[in-house]
């Protein structure tokens, strides 16, 4: 486990927390954070693909704004991340995503995985950048926006149906644009069931989710 350095195309330089497994990896996978930075539930996520043989990175995509960045989620602290997201440019993310899939390309096949404003993030490159070979999206409000371009690379999508941010006809304009992807939701889970430091923490849901993400890499990293 450490903490690197990438350079984006642009020359901007941003932190990343990266785990690797003990054996040689089975393939790289991205990991892009919600709004709340790098923290320590998505380092956790690094710890547990990395324990699953894949060498996992998760680029600080908003050291662009504010450097080194990191919150957990209390009320207050959700009310600070937003206050990131009004200068938010999915463009000049592409490119952190970009440097973070060079960084673990000698692993292999890489895939990627994302949370909240990560899960849209994880959509955006798998429609719009070469080279992933499977992304697995979490609650991403904004996929909507941009589902009718087509993924390069297979897609899963996963939603909760108590989210109150993301509405039934949010995710169901996704299902109607992506007919060929995995599409999971996951009854009594709310906004960030994945996440175990959340309120809206759901186990079961989030235990199906996760093994649902593992047999995707699986199949598409293998």
């Amino acid at each position: 486990m450490a903490m690197l350095e990438l350079t984006a195309s642009d020359g901007h330089r941003l932190g990343a927390y990266q785990a690797a497994p003990e054996a040689s990896p089975r393939g790289g996978i991205v990991v892009i954070q919600e709004i709340f930075g790098v923290n320590s539930h998505i380092r956790s996520i690094c710890d547990r693909l990395a324990a699953e043989g894949y060498l996992a990175v998760a680029p600080a995509i908003f050291d662009r704004y504010q450097r080194d960045f990191e919150t957990g989620y209390s009320p207050e602290e959700v009310e600070q991340a937003k206050t990131l997201l009004p200068g938010f440019q999915m463009d000049k993310c592409l490119l952190d995503v970009a440097a973070a899939q060079e960084s673990v390309a000698e692993a292999g096949k890489t895939g990627l995985v994302g949370f909240c404003l990560g899960g849209s993030v994880a959509y955006a490159a798998a429609a719009q950048m070469q080279g992933f070979s499977a992304a697995s999206c979490f609650y991403g409000g904004m996929i909507n926006k941009f589902a009718a371009r087509e993924p390069h690379c297979p897609v899963q999508f996963h939603y909760g149906a108590d989210d109150a941010s993301i509405p039934a006809e949010n995710y169901n304009a996704v299902r109607e644009a992506r007919p060929e992807a995995e599409f999971y939701v996951y009854e009594n889970a709310g906004h960030g069931f994945n996440c175990d430091q959340r309120g809206s923490y759901a186990p079961e849901a989030a235990a199906i989710a996760w093994q649902r993400m593992l047999e995707f890499f699986g199949r598409n990293l293998a």
